[in-house]
Order: structure tokens, then C-alpha cells, then sequence
């Protein structure tokens, strides 16, 4: 009987965890590519001493060209900035925005403080009202400081996802019936051909007087409606477009599969239709969820409704030294955000479909 050598056992014992390893990190790597994480893959496995050379020439292309190509950015931006002048002053460098960005921070700190204070001081007053028995006195008054920088930030995302949820409740199943009926998509072609490319600028005022005519109060503030409608209007077309593409190019085979089977209509859109049209059906979401992005700050921008839009407009009519840097950061900021929303989409189509595009 032939002993066995530790050593082999060790090695192989090892190779098996590397593998394993392995195994887990290509796992992974499905959502570092749906979080725009990718490099961290190559970094992963370099690591655990998989061809150091060939991952560090991924890891070069995955995040040393792009963060060269951002250093570069900031280098020119910082060069060329001051020889901009505008009405502001000189276009303000990549120092003097960051600097905004600590200011906007400080200013909501500040803002959160004074609220603090605010609750305080009539907690304390209404308590001694209620022991000195003139409870009839006793008033909760909501506090009404200015919006910080992260509220508008904050009054911006609830906005759009409110008028893309609407989108999609409108386009999904319009689309799914166009797709499914020549009749349908006959007439609701027009319809899209016309009102596609309308701006939001021309939707804007439109929406403004029907929901001021027709809408007297209640959840949703007017400013509110008038945004989310216009983002509605706007950002629908991309679903619907898909949505009937996607629905349209399904298998014939399968369709006369269903028809065998006899199902219902519900059952065939259900067990059929969706699961062959979401692929397409994601990409329009993400790219209405874009569109409405970019509506929305002009609408708020033109109306003077709260939000990332009015924070911008605010700040060019205040016209201080500091503006200039603020509008930067809110550009900035529009960006991310535009960025972490088609992130959030590609992250939701990930779980409901078996695509590899990106």
C-alpha cells in the first residue's frame, strides 16, 4: 500500500479552497458589473493569484484608464476655469466646488439644528400650558425653514419616481395590448409619432392650469402634481415603445402554442408575453426613468417647484460669488443621480431576467 505524502494532501486541499474561491468571485461578479463595479473582479482574483499579469492589465483597462481619464478632467478643468470670466466671475475650479459641497453640508447641519431647537422650544411651551391647565392653547405648528440642499435632493427623487411609476402604469399595458393587436398599434401609432417629441417646456404649462383647475388638495401638493404629470408625459414613450416591440417579436410558435392550449387572455400574458417581452421592457423603463430624470429638472427649473431644478434657478438669480460653484455641484449631483438610477433599473432587470447587456 502506497502511503500518502502530506504535502500532496496540503496542495490539494489548497487548490480545492482556490477553486472555490474562484467559483465565489465569478459569482459575485454578476453584481459588480450591475453595481458599475467591475474592476473588483480582476482585483479579486489577482489577489488570490489568479495570472497577476493578465488581471492587472483588467484592472488597468476596468480603473486605471478611468480614473486617469477623470484626473485629466480635473486637471484641464482646473487649468482652464480661471480664464473664464462670467458675469459671476471666473468659472470656479474643481477646489472651489468641492468647497460648496462642504457648505451645502454645513448649511443643512445648521438647518437640522435650528428645527431641533424649533420642536424643542414649543415642546417645552406646550408642556407648560398643559400644567398650567390651559390645554385649549396647546399648538403643534409644523416647522417651515428653507429646504436643505439633501431636501431638495430628496423632493427631486420622490418627484421622478412618482411620475415614472405612472409611466409605467400607463405604458406597460398599452404597450402589451399593441403589441398583441395590429388594431391597437394602428391606432396609438400616431398618437406616439405626434406626441413623442414634445418638450416639457410645451407640457409644463398645459398640466399646470388642468391640475390647478381640477385638483383642489389632498396627499400631493400642486407643485408636486405639476412636475410628476409632466415627467409622466414625457418619460412614457420609451416603455411603450419597447413594451410593444418586445410584445410583438415573440415567438409565432409560441403564440400558436397558446392558442392550442386555449388560454385565457391573462394566462397568455402572464406565462407568455411578459417572460418574452421584459428583456425589452427593462430597456424601456431604464431609458423613461433617464428621460424623466432630465424632465424633471427643467420642469422645476421653469415652474419654480421645489427641487434639484429650483435649487439651480435659486442660486443663478442670487448671483453671489458663491453661486457659480453651487450650480456646479447641483450638476454634479443630477449626474450621480442620473448614474445610481439606471444602476437601481440594470440591478431590478437583473433579477427578472437571464440578459447579459448592460
Amino acid at each position: 500500500m502506497t502511503a500518502i505524502d502530506p504535502s500532496e494532501l496540503q496542495a490539494e486541499a489548497r487548490e480545492a479552497r482556490r477553486q472555490r474561491l474562484f467559483t465565489r468571485i465569478n459569482s459575485a461578479d454578476k453584481w459588480f458589473q450591475v453595481l458599475g463595479l467591475a474592476w473588483l473582479t480582476p482585483v479579486l482574483k489577482a489577489t488570490a493569484g489568479d495570472n497577476p499579469r493578465a488581471q492587472g492589465r483588467e484592472i488597468w483597462r476596468l480603473l486605471g484608464v478611468p480614473l486617469l481619464a477623470i484626473a485629466l478632467f480635473l486637471a484641464a478643468w482646473a487649468a482652464l476655469a480661471p480664464t473664464v470670466q462670467t458675469s459671476l466671475g471666473a468659472i470656479p475650479g474643481p477646489v472651489q466646488v468641492w468647497a460648496q459641497v462642504g457648505n451645502l453640508n454645513d448649511d443643512a447641519i445648521r438647518e437640522r439644528e435650528k428645527e431641533a431647537a424649533f420642536y424643542e422650544r414649543q415642546e417645552a411651551r406646550n408642556a407648560k400650558l398643559i400644567a398650567d391647565g390651559r390645554e385649549d392653547r396647546v399648538k403643534e405648528r409644523v416647522y417651515t425653514g428653507k429646504p436643505t440642499y439633501y431636501d431638495q435632493i430628496w423632493t427631486s427623487i420622490k418627484t421622478v419616481f412618482f411620475g415614472f411609476l405612472l409611466a409605467s402604469l400607463i405604458a406597460i399595458p398599452l404597450g402589451i395590448a399593441a403589441g398583441l393587436s395590429p388594431m391597437v398599434s394602428a391606432a396609438i401609432n400616431p398618437l406616439i409619432q405626434i406626441f413623442k417629441p414634445v418638450s416639457p417646456l410645451a407640457w409644463l404649462p398645459i398640466v399646470t392650469m388642468v391640475v390647478s383647475a381640477t385638483y383642489s388638495g389632498g396627499w400631493f401638493d400642486k407643485s408636486f402634481l405639476n412636475s410628476a404629470i409632466t415627467v409622466t408625459l414625457c418619460s412614457l414613450w420609451p416603455t411603450l415603445i419597447n413594451t410593444t416591440l418586445g410584445v410583438s417579436s415573440i415567438d409565432k410558435d409560441l403564440v400558436s402554442v397558446s392558442k392550442v392550449l386555449k388560454m385565457g387572455t391573462w394566462t397568455k400574458v402572464t406565462k407568455l408575453v411578459l417572460p418574452s417581452a421584459l428583456p425589452l421592457i427593462f430597456t424601456g423603463l431604464r431609458l423613461s426613468l433617464g428621460v424623466g430624470w432630465m424632465v424633471l429638472i427643467a420642469a422645476e427649473m421653469l415652474a419654480q417647484n421645489p427641487g434639484l431644478g429650483k435649487f439651480v434657478w435659486d442660486e443663478f438669480q442670487n448671483g453671489s460669488s458663491q453661486s457659480l460653484a453651487k450650480i456646479m455641484v447641483a450638476v454634479f449631483t443630477i449626474g450621480i443621480i442620473g448614474f445610481l438610477l439606471d444602476r437601481l433599473m440594470y440591478a431590478i432587470q437583473s433579477m427578472f431576467t437571464f440578459t447579459n447587456n448592460r
